[in-house]
């Protein structure tokens, strides 16, 4: 992932420095803006245009600041991007509301993310790459990871199955977000039906005749990913 500029990216971010180090410059005149401020005006520009739309320069103009004085506060866009996540996950609510069945609190989890990212629909690309959890990204997976104490699974396990989670949330809501797109040309989607209808019927493919003519289920977007994370979720093995 570039700069914000589309230069090239840094390789990585110290997580020390960017979460507990000190969220302004140490030297130099006060600043009129905040890191607080220059992350919630990324935000907004993503959340309008896309994370392309990000740039040093765009985020600048939106503070009233120059360009060169953002790096001290996010010298590539990887640190942007992990800001970014950070605050936008501060949405997400952490309360202990568990119900002690570990699966229905898991997928109420997930349906939590869900809507988190339709909220953002740049989060599940922000999100394909490594991102070192920040204050708020880790209250909420200390929320999950209580609610996966009933499995009797290990720290790591815990973790491993928050991920895979997360990591279906993520693929699922940019599917969802793509063929809302594409559902915007109906003829592209009468086309892609005859299509289909047209090799189910060539004799070549039975299974996927036999699919086709089966009962069809509710197309709804919510009742599609609620049918996907059931089959994730009930079929996790804890031992």
């Amino acid at each position: 992932m570039g700069t914000p500029d589309g230069g090239s990216g840094a390789t990585s971010v110290d997580p020390q420095e960017l979460w507990l180090g000190p969220t302004r410059p140490r030297r130099g005149r006060r600043p009129t803006f905040s890191r607080e401020a220059i992350t919630a005006a990324a935000v907004a520009l993503a959340d309008a245009e896309g994370l392309d739309a990000v740039t040093m320069r765009r985020v600048a103009s939106q503070v009233g600041a120059g360009a060169m004085s953002l790096y001290s506060y996010a010298p590539d866009k990887e640190t942007l991007l992990e800001l970014m996540v950070d605050h936008v996950s501060g949405e997400l609510p952490t309360a202990d509301d568990r119900t002690g069945d570990w699966r229905t609190d898991l997928k109420a989890i997930a349906h939590l993310q869900r809507a988190h990212m339709l909220r953002h629909p740049w989060l599940p690309t922000a999100l394909s790459a490594r991102r070192t959890p920040g204050p708020n990204t880790l209250a909420f997976l200390e929320r999950a990871l209580a609610a996966l104490r009933p499995t009797g699974l290990d720290g790591a396990a815990k973790l491993e199955v928050f991920a895979q989670l997360t990591g279906f949330v993520a693929g699922h809501v940019a599917h969802e977000i793509a063929q809302a797109a594409a559902a915007g040309s109906p003829d592209r989607a009468a086309a892609e039906a005859r299509y289909l209808a047209a090799v189910a019927a060539d004799g070549h493919h039975p299974e996927l005749a036999e699919a086709l003519a089966a009962p069809g289920r509710p197309l709804t977007p919510e009742a599609t990913f609620t049918r996907f994370l059931n089959r994730l979720v009930d079929g996790l093995d804890t031992d």
